[in-house]
């Protein structure tokens, strides 16, 4: 099992026999000593993080007098809106709320294993797909929604109706390697970055690791990026009239 962040072992502490009832019904495998795993703690971690901060948000917003933390969210929210209405269309506004809110989670996740004591739960596979899976979700659920299911099922179809047969498997084998991909380059970038930043503090603890430690941040919005623009560009192919 591995080692247990403070914040981990307080959760474990406080709602152990909680999580344990909670996994027993679900019959999922877990360990009864430790229920509550370290991606878990740092997911709810930079939830409540979150939910504090867009409160803060909402709580000052201001047009006369707009403070820092607000003109940081209006330039994400003008940048993800600018991006969706190049890629999706004029009609990509209800789309940013969405775009927006994954983003900002996974990019909190991301940065959050540059604090000491803490680890980016992006670094484990079940949370890039978790995350993977909500995108795929949503724009299938918008491309139905847009569409109409009959209409945007026969986008898997092809072309022509001879083709149906092997069109069909060829759409759902290429959109699940998007889940995938979208899961394999988050969760892959950031577990290196993790393990080379670790290497460098344990080998040279003073200097070189400040110059990986930089280049994990970068990646971590880097990636954050990729995968916001990814399910935009998802998102345009799902709800376009055209296919």
């Amino acid at each position: 099992m591995p080692e247990q962040l403070p914040f981990t072992a307080l959760l474990n502490r406080l709602f152990g026999s909680l999580a344990n009832s909670f996994l027993d019904v679900l019959h999922f495998k877990h360990n009864p000593l430790a229920p509550i795993g370290n991606q878990v703690a740092m997911q709810i971690l930079v939830v409540a993080f979150l939910i504090v901060v867009f409160a803060l948000v909402r709580a000052r917003l201001s047009l006369d007098n707009p403070g820092g933390l607000q003109h940081v969210f209006e330039g994400i929210h003008g940048f993800v809106t600018g991006q969706s209405e190049e890629i999706i269309g004029h009609h990509s506004e209800g789309f940013t709320p969405f775009l927006v809110a994954l983003g900002v989670f996974i990019l909190t996740c991301n940065l959050l294993g540059v604090i000491p004591g803490f680890e980016s739960p992006t670094a484990v596979p079940s949370v890039p797909l978790g995350c993977a899976i909500v995108a795929f979700c949503y724009y299938h659920l918008q491309g139905i929604k847009r569409q109409g299911a009959l209409k945007y099922a026969k986008h898997f179809l092809g072309p022509m109706p001879a083709l149906a047969i092997l069109m069909v498997p060829i759409e759902l084998i290429s959109h699940t390697a998007r889940m995938l991909s979208l899961t394999i380059r988050l969760f892959a970038n950031m577990f290196a970055g993790d393990m080379v930043t670790l290497v460098f503090f344990s080998l040279v603890p003073v200097g070189v690791p400040i110059i990986f430690l930089g280049l994990h941040i970068g990646v971590s919005f880097l990636q954050a990026y990729i995968f916001v623009l990814l399910t935009t560009v998802y998102l345009s192919g799902a709800v376009a009239e055209e296919h």
